[in-house]
């Protein structure tokens, strides 16, 4: 290769190999010596930013994130009722039957600890948003499930006066360093209570005594009190003569408690023992309906979609996703009227803003800054006051209806209805959101070049094809960066809508509202919130596609 052939990169690569790389002044390859200096600008300029990202990240993306992760988020079904969901997993739907008795037993268990912790309340209300009814339910079942196993309790406490005191029942369950422990806590130095650590003999003879009893224990230090002398819940003595009925061998137990155990490993055979299929349908007889099982199991994993199919009007059902009844569908045309009143809101706001947006960027600038001012004046005006102004205006004994009977217009028994419905939407939202198309327009209008008009009225063309032809796609990028930011607000209001849109001109931002204040359903206001936010970015990536995102400008 001749040198009149070479690149200048090769030119310059054949003189590094032949002299060596160009050195910096401190000896260093100039190359090495750059990439620091950048390196050093790109973390100074991270670490200038850092304090807003850190904020954005902690105020706006975690709480956005953690509030999406609610769509899916189901946790509060198996954390509540672990030993229910368990024996449930097993159980066919299919069969017409109810579910066992071992699923009844497991029932009393997790309700009675749920009760304990006021955990049943916030279950029913999850569950009833798919059965209405359920929560009605939990609520009569936790005031009476302490009576199911107050049998046994009452059972081994005349049988022995040990079964009275809670200080007995800690030297049964707990091992004597747990104990020890235990004496020396108070809940008021700050220290951690020590974990429950039963005795070995008790633990592997009553496991399921010992289980209950740990959750007691942790429930008691939950509420800073000291369990050793805490008498415990009636669920324990159930637990109790469970294992004892099962065939515990209790002789294998020595120390406290160890006489008394056998005395009722005796006795146990004689007890009054309790069907709690049978308790629980006499508490309420839906715990004999097969919906509310199906209700449960469906709902049982950790995770679940059935806040999205509840977003677009369909339902989990044990033979999988189904559409709700016709009466009960309310998002999907909720999304539907949403994106068609935001829409129309946007048109409009082109067509009311582009002539105005036109007068302020041909008008000498003394006049045109002060007509800027009015279109800035609602900015300085509350959004309420501007949407209750619109609700007095709009009624039917309002001023506008008013003036259009004076005018003769309309006769005054046949007065418009303006309000309450998807007109009186449009109407208040177009007056509010049409600042911002027309800011976008004239500050695109103000970079076109008047001389482009005449040149084409010059050459022959009319005031209109002059407009059409020269002018009109020039101002394109101006009404693209208008209407981005009219329909994404539209579509977000939910103020306007509540108060002037009734029941026809609300948006699905209200509904989302309603969830998330009232209903306190925020898994779904979620999902619907999620649905929304991924609509908005596919439209949003289709304009990038057709129009290009590069051509919506701001003015410049």
């Amino acid at each position: 290769m001749t040198d009149s052939t070479m690149t200048p990169d090769e030119h310059r690569r054949a003189d590094e190999a032949a002299t060596g790389p160009m050195l910096a002044a401190d000896g260093r390859p100039l190359k090495v010596s750059l990439n620091r200096a950048l390196r050093r600008q790109k973390l100074r300029a991270m670490l200038l930013i850092a304090p807003l990202l850190i904020f954005v990240l902690v105020t706006f993306i975690a709480p956005i994130a953690d509030m999406l992760f609610r769509s899916i988020e189901n946790q509060i079904v198996s954390d509540t009722l672990p030993r229910t969901t368990s024996e449930l997993a097993t159980w066919d739907a299919e069969t017409g039957e109810i579910p066992p008795p071992e699923v009844f037993d497991a029932l009393f268990k997790d309700m009675f600890i749920a009760t304990e912790r006021k955990a049943h309340t916030r279950l029913g209300s999850r569950l009833n948003y798919e059965l209405t009814g359920v929560s009605s339910l939990f609520r009569k079942s936790g005031r009476r499930v302490d009576d199911m196993g107050e049998v046994y309790q009452d059972q081994f406490e005349d049988l022995n006066d040990f079964w009275k005191d809670g200080e007995n029942w800690s030297a049964l369950m707990g091992s004597d360093a747990w104990r020890s422990s235990m004496s020396d806590w108070d809940g008021k130095d700050g220290r951690s209570a020590p974990a429950f650590e039963p005795r070995s003999d008790v633990a592997s003879t009553l496991p399921e005594t010992v289980a209950i009893y740990r959750e007691f224990v942790d429930f008691v230090l939950s509420e800073d009190d000291n369990p050793l002398a805490e008498d415990p819940w009636a669920v324990v003595y159930a637990a109790l003569y469970e294992d004892l009925a099962n065939g515990a061998d209790v002789s294998a137990v020595s120390g406290a408690g160890a006489a008394e155990l056998l005395e009722a490993e005796a006795a146990a055979s004689n007890f009054e023992t309790v069907d709690y299929t049978a308790a629980f349908a006499d508490v309420d007889k839906d715990w004999h309906s097969i919906e509310v099982w199906q209700t449960i199991q469906t709902y049982s994993p950790d995770f679940t979609s059935g806040y999205f199919l509840n977003a677009v009007d369909m339902q989990k059902t044990p033979d999988g996703p189904a559409m709700r009844p016709d009466n009960e569908r309310i998002y999907i045309k909720l999304f539907i009227r949403t994106m068609f009143m935001s829409l129309v809101i946007t048109g409009s706001c082109i067509l009311l803003g582009y002539p105005v947006a036109w007068i302020l960027a041909n008008l000498p600038a003394r006049t045109a800054n002060l007509l800027m001012i009015l279109v800035l004046l609602p900015f300085w005006t509350s959004l309420l006051v501007r949407t209750s102004a619109w609700k007095v205006m709009l009624q039917q004994q309002g001023v506008v209806n008013d003036t259009l009977v004076w005018l003769g217009i309309v006769a005054d028994d046949s007065r418009l209805a303006l309000i309450n419905n998807q007109t009186g939407t449009i109407i208040a939202m177009t007056h509010i959101l049409l600042p911002f198309m027309i800011l976008p327009l004239y500050s695109v209008m103000k970079t076109i070049p008047p001389s482009y008009l005449r040149a084409a009225k010059s050459l022959g063309a009319t005031n209109w094809t002059a407009f059409w032809r020269v002018y009109f796609p020039q101002s394109v990028p101006g009404i693209g960066a208008g209407s981005i930011l009219v329909f994404i607000l539209a579509i977000g209001y939910y103020i306007t809508p509540e108060i002037v849109g009734g029941t026809t001109g609300t948006f699905i931002s209200n509904r989302i509202a309603y969830h998330i204040s009232s209903s306190l359903n925020w898994g779904l206001a979620a999902a619907l919130g999620a649905i929304l936010l991924a609509f908005v970015l596919g439209l949003y990536w289709a304009y990038d596609k057709i129009v290009g995102i590069d051509n919506v400008k701001l003015g410049g």
